[in-house]
């Protein structure tokens, strides 16, 4: 399989605190690869800084045959780089189909094939396509961040955190549609808190500590392997986040914890992510 994104030696900061040390991550056509690892490793940083929302201390990035590290966001999204965010980020204030509108804003064509596939894909938000954003439970509002993405027709898709704060059923539903996605010729990038479940649709894995990547292998080898066992598998990855403070890295990390759920209400949790992270 052609390689499509190719991070190398990425290192980014937040102000004099360094996020990411030397992250590496490849990710072939037509995988699904997760990052998994505790909250402030670093992974929703890694996604950010792909999408250009964070600039690179050091490093490269690459993306289908061309160097991106300097490229504006805006133009990442028309080359190819869908996200869904941590926090969902949806605009509460409008419809369903406004919100699904806006992630082809950057395109010229007509986005009317791509609508009809979202609420092919979300039969739910084809019901509640008149429906304000804000007023969606959180399961739905995760729908709709994911259906907006994939409205730019990215040959990857970034997925920050999908499963938060929903209930079991509900993530078992978003984890069958990304490998639904992901069927249908769309490429994934994955951070997870759910290592378990992110392992088991993704064909291969990176884990991350303290901003640094520790272990890479095939997913299947990371269920089987004692370790990651141990530190992500047993439960609450949270308790794999102790050490970290316990190293000389700043206790208050730039990516923190969000409670479960708090995305539901509106998907202003996003902003109060970045205004976390800019600390």
């Amino acid at each position: 399989m052609p390689m499509l994104l190719e991070i190398e030696d990425i290192h980014v900061h937040y102000g004099k605190i360094a996020a990411l040390k030397g992250i590496s991550v490849s990710v072939n056509e037509g995988e699904i690869v997760t990052l998994i690892g505790a909250n402030g490793a670093g992974k929703t940083t890694t996604l950010k800084t792909i999408s250009g929302l964070r600039n690179l201390t050091s490093g490269s990035i690459r993306f289908d045959g061309r160097d991106i590290s300097r490229l504006a966001g805006h133009k990442r999204v028309s080359a190819g780089i869908g996200q869904a965010p941590e926090g969902r980020g949806i605009f509460p204030g409008m419809t369903v189909e406004e919100n699904l509108l806006m992630g082809a804003y950057a395109r010229k064509d007509d986005s009317s094939k791509e609508l009809a596939e979202a609420y092919e894909l979300f039969p739910r938000l084809a019901e509640r396509k008149s429906q304000a954003g804000g007023t969606m439970s959180g399961g739905e509002q995760q729908m709709l961040a994911i259906g907006r993405a994939l409205m730019a027709r990215p040959k990857v898709l970034l997925l920050d955190e999908p499963s938060m704060g929903l209930a079991p059923m509900l993530v078992q539903q978003i984890f069958s549609i990304i490998q639904e996605i992901n069927r249908r010729g769309t490429t994934v990038l994955l951070v997870e808190q759910n290592a378990q479940q992110a392992l088991q649709i993704a064909h291969r894995a990176y884990v991350l500590e303290t901003g640094r990547v520790v272990k890479a292998a095939p997913a299947s080898e990371l269920l089987d392997d004692p370790q990651v066992r141990a530190a992500y598998l047993g439960g609450d990855l949270g308790a794999a986040a102790e050490p970290e403070a316990a190293s000389g890295e700043p206790a208050a990390s730039p990516e923190r914890a969000e409670p479960a759920g708090a995305a539901d209400a509106s998907g202003a949790a996003e902003s109060a992510d970045d205004a976390g992270e800019a600390k």
